[in-house]
């Protein structure tokens, strides 16, 4: 919960969800921007996991998030952000309900290598009219693909914004995450 400051202002207290395939980078992004040690619920991935688990592009990946990566960022002095990483495998997915309650918006990270990976997580957002954004993930600081063929890709809504980021650099993850808020101020804008 955001803290009252000494002069009695409390800030907005605003829920993001931060989704997309397994090993995309999700709790990574969620560490390198907390202002808090992040919760994280990593496991050691374990042979039980194989053939339900697709390691397919990430066959180094060693643990994965069983039920949520939890950070916090405060934007300004008025917004807080609370950041509810979930978990990239189908077999966890009845967690999202309960994670997505209460969220203004999410991030759907997305790697070109298995851009396919993100179609339930954008699935899910346009199901629930969740404004969300596609943040595409460029390892190693390579962009792969244009964000015109990403949007192609996707069959996104022309209004979905999408954004190069890399999830281990701080200020690029905060730029993703201003993107979304701002994003969601102008939808709101606009219905009002």
């Amino acid at each position: 919960m955001a803290s009252e400051r000494s002069d009695g202002h409390v800030p907005l207290a605003v829920k993001i969800l931060i989704a997309g395939g397994f090993g995309v980078g999700k709790t990574t992004l969620v560490s390198v921007v907390s202002e808090i040690r992040p919760l994280q619920t990593e496991e050691v991935l374990t042979n039980a996991g194989v053939g339900i688990d697709d390691v397919h592009g990430v066959e180094a990946k060693q643990t994965t998030t069983v039920a949520m990566d939890f950070g916090r960022i405060s934007i300004n002095q008025d917004i807080v952000l609370y950041l509810f990483g979930t978990p990239g495998q189908d077999r966890f997915w009845f967690l999202w309900d309960e994670l997505a309650l209460g969220a203004l918006g999410a991030v759907v990270l997305a790697d070109t290598r298995r851009l396919d990976d993100c179609f339930p997580s954008v699935d899910y957002f346009e199901r629930r009219n969740t404004p969300f954004l596609v943040a595409v993930n460029c390892f190693d600081g390579v962009q792969k693909h244009s964000i015109d063929q990403v949007a192609k890709a996707l069959d996104l809504n022309p209004e979905v914004p999408i954004v190069l980021c890399d999830a281990r650099d701080r200020r690029s993850v905060k730029d993703v995450l201003i993107t979304l808020v701002e994003h969601v101020m102008t939808l709101k804008q606009v219905a009002a």
